[in-house]
């Protein structure tokens, strides 16, 4: 059981990516205002959910190993990652029209 875990320069350059996807969704996020709340533009929230995506998925599938599990696990997984990025998104939706 212990060859199917990561080794460290995986978990290494996992970090490494997860750091840069942090940065682009500051970046991506940041409100350009003079301190005033304004909604982000779609691109900026496409930007920034897309990279929480990717960010989950990586500790999924990386730190909480779920590579090495069943289809059944990962599908679960990743339906509840969609359906929580689904509801963030429709969170923000609401807020825009209203």
């Amino acid at each position: 059981m212990a060859h199917d875990l990561p080794g460290e320069r995986k978990l290494l350059l996992t970090w490494g990516v997860l750091m840069g996807l942090t940065l682009v969704s500051l970046v991506g996020g940041q409100v350009v205002g003079e301190g005033r709340a304004e909604p982000l533009a779609w691109w900026s929230v496409a930007l920034v959910l897309g990279a929480t995506y990717y960010k989950a998925r990586q500790i999924l599938m990386v730190y909480l190993n779920l590579r090495a599990s069943t289809p059944g696990w990962k599908g679960l997984l990743r339906a509840f990652l969609v359906l929580t990025l689904g509801l963030i998104l429709g969170g923000y939706l609401l807020a825009v029209l209203a």
